[in-house]
């Protein structure tokens, strides 16, 4: 296993199990951000958000190298989408469920999903 596929330390414990909120997910969940909700401010009408084919490429890259097989990913999505993400539409209940996923597998740690976040927003705020 690389190290970047090692489990983290900083990663949500076994003790607070697969289904338990994650705070920096909730905190997304609840931003009001979805693309349903983003697109018409920016005057996009494109019904797809421009994300959800970097979504899927991730997913199959993440299956590829035997890291999140699709199944357990899917089910995992099911799993999530039924409880912590009920309500949230579809391509972000999707992108929800991965990230809480990898969080709890020890994939990415809170702290770093956070920091490219950051990245991100600082990107397209300079654009």
């Amino acid at each position: 296993m690389s190290a970047q596929h090692r489990p983290s330390s900083a990663a949500p414990t076994a003790s607070q199990g697969p289904k338990a909120p994650i705070r920096l997910l909730e905190d997304i969940r609840r931003a009001g951000k979805t693309w349903a909700e983003l697109a018409p401010r920016w005057g996009v009408s494109e019904p797809d958000p421009p994300w959800k084919t970097s979504l899927h490429a991730t997913c199959e890259c993440l299956s590829a190298a035997a890291v999140l097989p699709v199944l357990e990913r899917r089910r995992a999505e099911d799993e999530l989408g039924e409880t912590l993400y009920c309500g949230t539409p579809a391509p972000e209940q999707q992108l929800l469920a991965l990230a809480h996923t990898m969080l709890t597998r020890g994939l990415l740690s809170e702290e770093e999903l956070a920091r490219r976040i950051k990245e991100v927003r600082t990107r397209l705020v300079a654009s």
